[in-house]
C-alpha cells in the first residue's frame, strides 16, 4: 500500500503541476505541444480541462495521503 501511496502522490503533484504551467501559459497565448488537442473543441473547454488538471491532481494528492484505516 505504501508503493501505491507515492505513485498517487507523484500522479497527482505531476498532474497540478502541469495544469498550472498550461493554464499559465494560455494566458499568455502559449500551449504545451502535448497538450493541444485540449483547445480543440474550444477555449472554455480547455481552460476547463486545465482546471479540472488542478482540481483532479490536489484530489489525488489528498487521497493519498489520508490514512483511512485511523491506523498510524
Amino acid at each position: 500500500m505504501i508503493k501505491q501511496k507515492g505513485w498517487l502522490t507523484l500522479v497527482g503533484f505531476l498532474l497540478v503541476v502541469t495544469g498550472f504551467l498550461a493554464l499559465v501559459l494560455s494566458l499568455v497565448g502559449l500551449q504545451l505541444s502535448f497538450l493541444t488537442w485540449i483547445d480543440a473543441p474550444g477555449r472554455l473547454f480547455g481552460f476547463v480541462m486545465r482546471l479540472l488538471f488542478i482540481l483532479v491532481g490536489f484530489v489525488l494528492v489528498y487521497l493519498a495521503q489520508t490514512n483511512f484505516s485511523g491506523e498510524d
